[in-house]
């Protein structure tokens, strides 16, 4: 789970204008900052698969996220997959 601070801070590097909270862009870097955090939490327990299946939704909806970006703003899309070093 991610705290306010963090939060604020990915927001601010992603938005769009000043009161930008739930843009794509966004959107996608926060997911990418909880699928991290839940990753190393799954290496510590294998055996949690509740949150395993947490972790399949968040990228389900990541990748619905990023598909969306693909094709409505190709350039967007391409400047976050690489700030955020995610595979196309």
């Amino acid at each position: 789970m991610l705290t306010k601070r963090v939060k604020s801070k990915i927001v601010a590097e992603h938005q769009k204008h000043d009161k930008d909270t739930g843009s794509a862009s966004v959107q996608v870097a926060t997911l990418t900052r909880q699928i991290e955090d839940l990753a190393k939490h799954l290496k510590k327990n294998p055996k949690d698969n509740h949150s395993r299946r947490g972790l399949l939704k968040m990228v389900s909806k990541r990748r619905k996220f990023l598909e969306y970006l693909k094709r409505r703003e190709p350039e967007t899309y391409a400047k976050i997959i690489k700030k955020l070093g995610l595979k196309k």
